[in-house]
């Protein structure tokens, strides 16, 4: 039986997603929970590798296990096998020809921003900071030069090992209530850090350093250093996955 589970996830303690040795990943917890729950050895694929600090509301995580547990018992049976930062929301059965990757139709990010005087103790963790007032009008007419597919080349982080730089934008929107600022993105897929560059260059719009125009030239250039600085991982969360 091939299952896909919905997992939800602080990232503040981990070491990103995926297993590493020496490190604590989600991917690691998740194994060991499901090892223990099942009586046998799992292992899981994620939907997508979030890098150190980023959180989630909604990866998508593969294992296959011969089990008697009703499906729908299954996310309240595996909870208590896990911290308590990490949560499994749902879970479903998949045929063979299912993959947490490369069966996605689109995922969502948030990336948020608190856009204040001072720092807030309580968002640390999931927000970043940044004093300079934004131009929310700016960063939103910003948001067009990035729809469509493009070669997102220059909103790569070195390091990446993708096959190809292009990439699909559904829709990209900046709203803001008190003072958090919030940059949400449906894509195809996404580049290494290219929610947080993207984040970042929006934030230069609306710092004044950059004008909504220049998006386009930023693109057309496939020169990282073009393009605004990568944000810190935090302010970061999965919050949507599609599968056909």
């Amino acid at each position: 039986m091939r299952i896909l589970l919905k997992v939800s996830y602080d990232g503040s303690n981990y070491y990103g997603w995926q297993r590493q040795k020496g490190f604590v990943t989600v991917q690691e917890k998740l194994e060991e929970g499901l090892s223990a729950l099942m009586g046998s050895r799992i292992s899981v694929r994620g939907a997508s590798r979030t890098d150190t600090g980023v959180h989630a509301l909604a990866q998508g995580a593969v294992f296959e296990a011969d089990t008697t547990i009703p499906i729908a018992n299954i996310p309240y049976a595996l909870n208590s096998f896990l911290p308590e930062d990490i949560v499994i929301t749902g879970a479903r059965e998949v045929d063979e020809s299912f993959h947490p990757q490369y069966s996605v139709v689109d995922k969502t990010y948030e990336y948020l921003i608190l856009n204040d005087e001072f720092r807030n103790p309580k968002l640390i963790k999931y927000t970043d900071f940044i004093r300079e007032r934004l131009d929310i009008d700016k960063m939103r007419e910003a948001c067009r030069y990035f729809l469509g597919e493009h070669d997102f080349k220059a909103f790569c982080a070195s390091g990446s090992t993708a096959k190809t730089t292009v990439r699909t934008i559904y829709s990209l929107t900046v709203d803001k209530r008190e003072n958090i600022v919030c940059i949400k993105v449906t894509g195809s897929g996404f580049l290494y850090n290219m929610v947080r560059i993207i984040a970042g260059t929006l934030a230069d719009v609306g710092k004044g350093k950059i004008q909504p125009c220049d998006i386009e030239g930023i693109i057309a250039s496939r020169d990282r250093t073009k393009a605004g600085k990568t944000l810190a991982p935090n302010g970061l969360t999965l919050t949507e996955v599609h599968y056909e």
